[in-house]
């Protein structure tokens, strides 16, 4: 569902970002850090008393704060040290329970595995309030009608001028939105990730607090009927679209997957390289095709 990252173009720090815009000039008394607690105190405020245009200054705000981090960002971390010792034996997929969560656990499944399954970080009552927001999210968008209700779920996010938000174009569609088109969901999935924990588990495992891409974070409703037997999905590696950026790829599930609705295959191995493209049988030029899938996966496919 999200990737965190802060975008380098290399090891030295440097922000893969353009000149500022005309328009964009950081204050003095508006750090990132400052930014962060005006959202801390109006996402406490949004708690009991929700509000459209609380939550669209809330999204606002931390596209600043992220633009501030980001200039402000250190050299690149390290990584925390991996706890293989902690991981479950007898998978291919390691399974921990959301209280079990640690960065060096993290750290330890991604190096073997590729990829860590983590049960259970959300309950069944929030998965369903998540979800209902997400199919209010389409509905809105979809609606003729422009009042309050609507722009809460749906409200197209103007980034700062120096990112190209021209990816929108292919993001469409009864399946797919950017998350951050739609306030209140992005709110509550911060939220969520607060609450959880697990905001504190991605600044540990890569050594700063994370940002969130928008054009990475997309909100799926899957129907079925689109994966029909003539209607494959592709394989790919999200890190072919990246770059040289240190990231964690983030999907949250809000419903059963893999036998009543269609679920998300991985290949449970560490890749050390971006596998071929392109060849027969791919769907598409950048998509994978399936024996080269398989040939990755070697004996855990």
């Amino acid at each position: 569902m999200g990737l965190f990252s802060r975008k380098r173009t290399n090891g030295n720090g440097d922000v893969a970002v353009a000149d500022e815009p005309v328009g964009y000039a950081p204050a003095s008394d508006r750090t990132g850090e400052a930014l962060l607690q005006e959202i801390d105190d109006l996402t406490r405020e949004n708690r009991t008393d929700r509000s459209a245009a609380r939550e669209q200054r809330i999204l606002r705000l931390r596209h600043q704060a992220a633009l501030e981090l980001i200039a402000d960002s250190p050299a690149r971390p390290g990584y925390p040290e991996p706890a293989f010792e902690a991981l479950p034996e007898g998978s291919s997929v390691p399974e921990v329970a959301a209280a079990e969560l640690t960065p060096e656990i993290l750290r330890a499944a991604i190096l073997r595995s590729g990829c860590l399954l983590v049960r259970g970080l959300i309950d069944t009552g929030e998965a369903t309030r998540l979800r209902d927001e997400i199919d209010s999210a389409f509905e809105a968008k979809e609606s003729e009608v422009k009042d309050e209700t609507t722009e809460a779920y749906w409200s197209a996010f103007e980034a700062d001028s120096r990112f190209d938000l021209s990816d929108r174009q292919w993001i469409g569609g009864r399946s797919n939105a950017w998350g951050v088109d739609s306030p209140r969901v992005m709110v509550d999935l911060f939220d969520t990730f607060e609450r959880t924990g697990f905001r504190q588990v991605a600044t540990g495992y890569l050594g700063e607090r994370p940002a969130i891409s928008v054009n990475k974070c997309t909100l799926r409703r899957v129907h079925p009927e689109d994966f029909e037997e003539n209607k494959s999905s592709s394989w790919h590696q999200d890190g072919a679209f990246m770059g040289g950026v240190r990231a964690l790829n983030v999907w949250l599930s809000l419903s059963r997957a893999g036998d009543r609705s269609p679920g998300l295959d991985v290949v449970p191995r560490r890749l050390e390289e971006i596998v071929p493209t392109g060849t027969e049988g791919a769907a598409f030029d950048w998509s994978v095709a399936t024996d080269v899938a398989q040939s990755a996966a070697g004996d855990v496919g």
